[in-house]
């Protein structure tokens, strides 16, 4: 029994030996860092931001090499409590940081986000700047911090009294309820952008019935998620780009396109919704427009009439949407000199018939983000309604001249009739990728390639030699299958090409004419 006892007191000693010395641990143990801190940048960079709105998170990694536990004795930003940057140190928020302690051998997150009123300047752009500290005195250490601040004009629906938001109604459903999207309607003093500052828009911005919103050369608009524009039956959309010297500034060019600036959204698909021409709406005009990342780039509904253009669309480029990048329904669609690239679904995707020209346009579908549902160009004269009925009506016409339908699956054209409608269509002088060889098309008479009232002068199936395809860079290069084959009347009335280059000598087939500097 003695023995036992014994035994059991030497171990109950032991172990309250080891946890009375572990809890004993002072402060005196961790020793002043010293100014050799190690970190994962020298700068950390946040990218482009708009006014008032907060940056995405930043990481910064601080490394203690050493074979002491240290302590950083301040860890924070220049200006103290009066910056506009904010951390968050190994989980715990705010600006200044006492005695951070770090292990031997180990490292810390910080985390970096910023919020900055530009109106605090008197510029549009400001370059935001602050360095972060680490120690004190000779031993400091600092990370710089580096954010470009945009003013923007910001449009917005309104918050009623009830906490909801203003909001549009686009028709109702089978079962009698109103359809509605968050949105607004735009004022008179707002149907005018400029250049001057660029524009953000959260919700649906509604152009109303009599009004025209027309877009100066070089304006800048981004979407919020979920946003757009809509032109109501009565209304128009003009976009009065012009011809940019530098196509990487893009300067005279309008831009549509998200309002997450960092580097990571820059090719980012379905960040806003869509620009929707709505049935009644007409005489719409878009040059030299960039447009990409949306969920469907342009929405353009046609109605009966159609003895005027819904759509007259020239020198532009629409790519990188999440669905259709150009959607019609019984439109009137007529582009020239028009670059449609990769989309989820379909590059141009054509139902319920209408009207649609396409003089030297290139539609070329490589995406590259997942499953395509789609292709490069789809056309048909019905449509499948929300109720599971089939609607029809006539394809007046598709004539598609000089132009390029290509992509990464073996065939990017998809014609599809409704006996019970006209479907008429026509190419002339076009590259096209067809590549179906099972047969399964072969008696269909929308595919007889010898019909010289469907094809003529066609080139299937060569490469046309894009400059970069996987980034919608589609200029050609000089063994494209695309040089030289253009009808050379049609090339007449589109003289020079979306880059602004003569092409009335031996006109290359697509948007792009080949030049040796493309």
């Amino acid at each position: 029994m003695c023995q036992w006892y014994l035994k059991w007191s030497f171990v109950a000693f032991t172990a309250l030996l080891v946890i009375t010395t572990a809890s004993c641990r002072k402060d005196f143990e961790y020793v002043p860092s010293t100014g050799n801190l190690e970190f994962s940048k020298d700068t950390v960079f946040l990218d482009t931001i708009f006014t008032n709105i907060g940056s995405s998170t930043y990481t910064l990694k601080v490394y203690n090499r050493s074979d002491e536990d240290i302590y950083i004795p301040y860890v924070g930003l220049q200006t103290g409590q009066n910056s506009s940057y904010r951390l968050n140190v190994d989980g715990l928020p705010g600006k200044e940081f006492d005695n951070v302690p770090l292990l031997a051998k180990d490292s810390l997150y910080i985390f970096i986000e910023t919020t900055f009123d530009v109106s605090q300047t008197l510029e549009n752009e400001f370059l935001y700047t602050e360095s972060l500290l680490f120690g004190s005195g000779p031993m400091t250490q600092k990370v710089e911090l580096v954010t470009l601040v945009r003013d923007a004009i910001f449009l917005y629906p309104k918050t009623r009294s009830d906490g909801t938001k203003e909001s549009l109604v686009l028709g109702m459903d089978e079962n009698g309820e109103e359809i509605k999207v968050e949105g607004f309607y735009l004022e008179a003093d707002e149907l005018l952008f400029t250049n001057e500052k660029p524009y953000v828009i959260y919700g649906y911005a509604a152009v109303p019935d009599g009004n025209t919103l027309i877009m100066q050369p070089g304006a800048r608009v981004h979407f919020h998620k979920n946003s757009g524009i809509l032109v109501d039956a009565g209304a128009s959309l003009f976009i009065n780009g012009e011809l940019s010297e530098d196509q990487e500034a893009l300067e005279n060019e309008v831009v549509f396109e998200g309002d997450r600036l960092e580097q990571e959204y820059s090719d980012q698909p379905g960040q806003w919704g869509t620009i929707w021409i709505r049935e009644g709406s007409s005489n719409n005009q878009i040059n030299h427009l960039t447009l990409k990342n949306a969920t469907v780039g342009l929405r353009v509904e046609g109605n009966q009439a159609l003895n005027t253009p819904t759509l007259t669309i020239h020198n532009s480029q629409i790519y990188n949407s999440q669905n259709h990048n150009v959607w019609s329904t019984r439109a009137y669609i007529d582009a020239e000199n028009t670059v449609l690239g990769s989309a989820g679904g379909s590059s141009f995707y054509g139902e319920l018939g209408g009207k649609c020209s396409f003089t030297h346009c290139t539609l070329a579908n490589y995406w590259n983000k997942g499953f395509r549902n789609g292709v490069a160009l789809s056309i048909q004269n019905f449509a499948i309604l929300p109720s599971g009925d089939r609607s029809t009506a006539p394809l007046e016409y598709a004539d598609f001249v000089n132009s390029i339908i290509f992509g990464s699956a073996s065939t990017e054209l998809v014609l599809q009739q409704d006996l019970g409608s006209d479907f008429n269509f026509n190419f002339s002088n076009c590259l096209i990728k067809f590549n179906i060889s099972d047969g399964s098309v072969d008696e269909n008479p929308l595919y007889n390639f010898e019909n010289s009232s469907f094809y003529r002068k066609i080139v299937f199936n060569q490469d046309p030699e894009f400059k970069n395809q996987t980034k919608n860079q589609l200029n050609i290069h000089e063994n494209s299958a695309a040089i030289d084959l253009a009808a050379p009347d049609a090339s007449l009335t589109v003289p020079t090409d979306i880059l602004g280059n003569d092409r009335t000598q031996n006109p290359d087939i697509g948007a792009y004419e080949f030049v040796t500097d493309n």
